[in-house]
């Protein structure tokens, strides 16, 4: 069971937990922990800036190979499912088996899957890197989630928004860069994103030495047990259940626009690869900035208040956009990223006070499911689009948010919390 530092131990007797974290040295713990924290958001934003390049040279992968829709898909799918299958088991494993230098060996395969991308002479090489890669990511982001709760000295959501920022940044950045370095090269353009996989490696070798004296410390003098509600397990059942289908309906809306925006701005404006990536980046920046204030104002009102307006809250923007022009549709889509970017740290967060004591296990199944849902939307709607159009993809993907009316169902946590 994880540390939660601004907890007082509980006076009852409690079963032993499942995992002990023993807190940094007192004396510098604040200092100890926010660089901790700062180097898993780094981190993460070097992790995903490389993911990230996968669909971003979809348009130059889609001509020098000759893909269709539904093969670009296939590719996003190969990632996001080896991904989302990996990360639970990955979660669950290390809740009883702690391993420090797992984050370091899961830089190491993004590392190999970047190298093999770069050079790939075929379709199927495209998919074996896309699968290294995802295998990458499915060892650092549960991992990376526990030691930013670990580091949180209890403010959790804030902890879960700085760690995720780093990869929204990531995300919004890896874009950008593959305007100017990869698009004048081409695919080999790639290897140059080597370097940032190298320096994670280094960074999160030494996050695992602070990780392994971490465990090294741990004695029953420091468990501090995390609060703990006293709700039915059936309504805990039924809330995940919700969290889910949230889940789904942001990313799978998120699927339409990381895999297909910029061949929507192409097919339906006319504008350039360069000036859809540039498009692109606003919109990825925007989840950035999103993603950052969901979690602090978690902490102050309540995670389930701000699933509600960051899912629900989207839906007469994604209505709109369909129908707008080329400039209303970059401040709708800036609009759309800000909002519904700032629902995963709280949903993260909701669903790991439901499971107190299994962060690796709930953190793997919502990155995994994420993971999965984006990749299963991308093929879904590569697939509609080879059959329709691109834009008739907008224009369905649209009513997805309408799906945030089932927040009202999930219980309010504060109220149950002993």
């Amino acid at each position: 069971m994880e540390v939660a530092l601004r907890h007082p131990p509980m006076t009852t007797a409690s079963p032993p937990p499942a995992t002990v974290d023993a807190p940094a040295p007192v004396p510098a713990a604040a200092t100890a922990a926010f660089r901790i924290l700062a180097a898993v958001s780094v981190c993460h934003m070097l992790n995903d800036m490389v993911q990230s390049l996968l669909p971003s040279i979809y348009p130059i992968l889609k001509s020098s190979f000759r893909l269709n829709f539904g093969q670009v898909g296939l590719l996003t799918l190969t990632y996001q499912v080896v991904a989302s299958l990996l990360q639970p088991f990955i979660g669950l494993y290390t809740d009883r088996h702690p391993m420090p230098y797992a984050l370091a060996f899961g830089m190491c395969l993004t590392l190999a899957g970047i190298a093999i991308l770069a050079i790939a002479p075929t379709f199927g090489l495209l998919l074996v890197a896309a699968a290294i890669v995802g295998a990458g990511s499915a060892i650092f982001h549960p991992e990376s989630s526990r030691i930013a709760r670990i580091a949180s000295g209890g403010q959790h959501g804030f902890a879960q928004s700085f760690f995720q920022v780093g990869g929204n940044t990531g995300s919004a950045v890896g874009p950008l860069l593959a305007v100017f370095v990869v698009l004048p090269q081409g695919q080999h353009g790639v290897a140059w994103f080597t370097i940032a996989a190298i320096a994670g490696i280094f960074i999160l070798y030494r996050v695992g030495k602070w990780r392994s004296h971490h465990l090294s410390r741990a004695t029953p003098t420091h468990v501090r047990i995390e609060p703990r509600h006293h709700l039915p397990r059936r309504t805990v059942i039924a809330a995940l259940c919700i969290l889910a289908t949230l889940i789904f309906s942001k990313y799978f809306y998120l699927a339409s626009l990381t895999s297909y925006y910029t061949f929507y701005l192409i097919s339906r404006f006319g504008v350039s690869v360069r000036s859809a990536q540039l498009h692109l980046f606003v919109f990825l920046g925007s989840a950035a900035a999103g993603t950052f204030f969901g979690g602090p104002i978690g902490d102050r009102i309540g995670p389930k208040y701000v699933i509600w307006g960051s899912i629900l809250g989207v839906l007469p923007f994604t209505l709109l956009l369909p129908h707008a022009n080329l400039f209303w549709t970059g401040i709708l889509s800036a609009i759309i990223g800000f909002v519904i970017a700032s629902a995963f740290s709280a949903i993260l967060v909701y669903a790991q006070e439901l499971m107190p004591g299994r962060v690796g296990l709930v953190s793997g199944i919502f990155f995994g499911l994420a993971f999965g849902v984006a990749g299963i939307g991308a093929a879904v709607l590569g697939r509609v689009a080879d059959m329709t159009s691109i834009i008739f993809v907008y224009r369905v993907c649209a009513w997805l948010p309408a799906l945030g009316l089932l927040t009202g169902l999930l219980p309010n946590l504060d109220r149950q919390r002993s």
